[in-house]
Parts: structure tokens; C-alpha cells; sequence
């Protein structure tokens, strides 16, 4: 007969990452808690749940940490904002892996990790019974807790590739992490993140960050880009979406069938 769960096991994506091991990874912005249990058998390392360009809530998150709980990729929850009180909602209900987007200095990259640190290291909210410490199971979580957390933040803007250094400087900063569409859009190149001026940023980015140590990952829904950064010495990329496979493989599926019949194919409205 066993006992009561009293133990969290090892951040595995924080490990990796601290040991410079390359992690594959895969977005999800479906919202669903059936999606992410699919997904949570399919292998990949690290799974971000979207609650910045998805209409996730914090119960919506729950449910889809659930979905991926008996899965072997890490959860990661990209928050709507570098807001306190939205991570520490999302850290009593387990996440533990998160990815702050628009981090644009030293000093907000601070304060995403003081939103994850208790007093006297960080300003997080004291619950002493929540889902992250197995509802009170756990002893000495608060004093334990932080060595566990991973946090991960966005850089979007020039402003951001700028201060890259004095932002993976930052103490409890695991990772940096580019954000292709919108550092496009701050280029001037909205909707072309494959534009040579934002390639070259991306390569710049990557090579300051491995001089200085810190992993730095990004988002490349085009398996040939993914390649390639991963061969330019990004340790972790999210090759693709939920979205994106659904999206993509409910239309091919449909237009090989029409193209096999000798029906025509139907134009899709955009």
C-alpha cells in the first residue's frame, strides 16, 4: 500500500537547459485538455500551454496541466504578461516552467523572477495548500520551491536584442527566447520573420547568448528553419504548433482526396 505523494519530481527542461542538452518543443494554443493529453504521449521535451495569444483562463491551463501530467514533456505556460498576480495564479496551480513574453530590460527580466520567489527572495504569494505543493503534501515547499521553477523570457523588439546580456545576466533567468513575428513587426518586416535583416538579428542573438552562457531558445513552425537554428546553437526550439497541425493536415488530407476523385480543388477564403 502506498503512501501519500510528497514530492515533486526534478524540472527536467531546467536540467537540460542548464546542461546546454538541445530540447524539442511544440506549441499549443488549442485550449483543450483532450489536445494536450495527445500531445503529452508524442515525445517532445517541452509543451508551452498559450495563455498570451490563446483564450486560456487559469482553469483552462489546470485542465491542460492535467492533460499533460502523465506525459514526458515539460509543461511550460507562456503568461499574457509580466504581471505578478496572472504567475502567481498559474504557479499554485502547478506550472512550474514559465515564458514572460515582451521582456525589454534588466529590470523586467527582475521582476518575472521575483514573481516566482518567495519573501524574502521575491514578492510570490504565500498558500501554504495548492496543486504545486500537492495540496500542502509537500514539506518545506516554500523554502524549495524556486529550485524547480524555470523561467523563460521573450525578447520581441530591438530594444530587447539590445540588452540581451544585462537580461541573461539577471540571477534566475534559465533561458532567453526569441520571438520571430513580433521582432519582424519591430523591424518593420510584419508577417516576414524570414526577412534578411530579422534573419541576421536572430543570428546575432544567438551567438551573444552562447558567448555568454545562457540558452536561448525560439519558435520555428517550418521544420527547415528549426533545423537551422538548431544547427546555428539554439538549445531549444518549439518546432510547430497544435494549430499548425491540425490547421495544415485537415487541408491536405481533404485536397488529396478531392484531387483523387477528380474533383476540383476548392479555393479556402482567407
Amino acid at each position: 500500500m502506498s503512501g501519500p505523494v510528497t514530492s515533486i519530481p526534478p524540472n527536467a527542461l531546467k536540467a537540460a537547459l542548464r546542461e546546454n542538452r538541445r530540447q524539442i518543443g511544440l506549441w499549443s494554443s488549442l485550449c483543450s485538455n483532450v489536445v494536450a493529453e495527445v500531445l503529452a504521449y508524442a515525445g517532445y521535451d517541452w509543451i508551452v500551454v498559450d495563455t498570451e495569444h490563446a483564450p486560456s483562463d487559469t482553469v483552462d491551463v489546470l485542465s491542460q496541466l492535467q492533460g499533460l501530467a502523465t506525459g514526458s514533456a515539460e509543461p511550460v505556460v507562456r503568461v499574457a504578461w509580466n504581471d505578478a498576480v496572472l504567475m502567481k495564479r498559474l504557479l499554485d496551480i502547478g506550472a512550474r516552467s514559465l515564458l514572460v513574453p515582451f521582456v525589454q530590460s534588466a529590470e523586467e527580466a527582475k521582476a518575472a523572477v521575483a514573481a516566482t520567489r518567495y519573501p524574502p527572495h521575491g514578492i510570490r504569494g504565500v498558500s501554504v495548500s495548492h496543486r504545486a505543493n500537492r495540496f500542502g503534501r509537500v514539506p518545506n515547499y516554500l523554502h524549495t520551491a524556486q529550485e524547480q521553477i524555470c523561467v523563460l523570457v521573450q525578447m520581441e523588439t530591438r530594444t530587447a536584442l539590445a540588452a540581451l546580456e544585462d537580461i541573461a545576466a539577471v540571477d534566475g533567468i534559465d533561458g532567453v527566447f526569441i520571438g520571430p513575428s513580433d521582432l519582424a513587426a519591430d523591424f518593420g518586416h510584419l508577417g516576414n520573420a524570414a526577412h534578411p535583416e530579422v534573419q541576421a538579428a536572430i543570428a546575432d542573438a544567438c551567438a551573444r547568448a552562447k558567448a555568454v552562457g545562457k540558452p536561448i531558445g525560439i519558435l520555428a513552425p517550418v521544420e527547415a528553419d528549426a533545423r537551422r537554428y538548431f544547427e546555428m546553437g539554439f538549445t531549444y526550439v518549439a518546432i510547430g504548433s497544435d494549430v499548425g497541425i491540425l490547421s495544415a493536415g485537415s487541408t491536405n488530407l481533404v485536397a488529396r482526396m478531392r484531387e483523387a476523385i477528380g474533383e476540383p480543388k476548392i479555393r479556402v477564403a482567407v
